[in-house]
């Protein structure tokens, strides 16, 4: 998982910029929100979390699109943008970060290995940014990898 001071450096730079954030995961299954609300007082920070592991969800709950889902793949650049744009437009949040990736030790396909992790961080007003990334080892590498990444592109969106 990140370290608590990368978490708590960051919460304490969007309290700073008075912004609130929400998660949208999939493969961490609710690491990054875990990972911020590890840190106490982190509650005025962390509107909330979705935790969208299932095709359904990312529909039902982000307005992820199936016909999206089913055109690009749950792990693309595509589904990971309209889970955040997802998350932010529905919570009170001022920015939203979605992962979704292929942790392992099955579901990879030649064009998407295992490692494969798309993120996304939407911040009302902004460009919503993303990041590929194919992170090394096994399932816990990969995705304690993705939490970090996670952390850094909400810090990037920041910036």
């Amino acid at each position: 998982m990140a370290s608590g001071s990368d978490a708590a450096a960051l919460l304490d730079a969007l309290r700073g910029a008075r912004l609130r954030l929400a998660t949208a995961e999939s493969c961490t299954g609710g690491m990054v929100a875990a990972a911020l609300t590890d840190i106490a007082g982190s509650s005025d920070v962390v509107e909330r979390g979705f935790v969208t592991y299932s095709n359904e969800a990312k529909a039902e709950l982000l307005g992820v699109p199936m016909k999206l889902i089913r055109e690009r793949g749950a792990v693309s650049e595509e589904v990971a943008v309209a889970m955040a744009e997802g998350a932010l437009a529905r919570s009170h949040a001022d920015l939203a970060v979605a992962v979704t990736g292929i942790a392992g030790p099955g579901g990879a396909t030649p064009d998407k290995p295992v490692g494969l992790v798309h993120l996304a961080c939407a911040r009302r007003g902004a460009q919503t940014l993303h990041h590929r990334a194919v992170f090394p080892g096994d399932r816990a590498a990969v995705r304690t990898a993705s939490v970090h990444a996670a952390l850094a592109l909400i810090r990037a969106q920041l910036a």
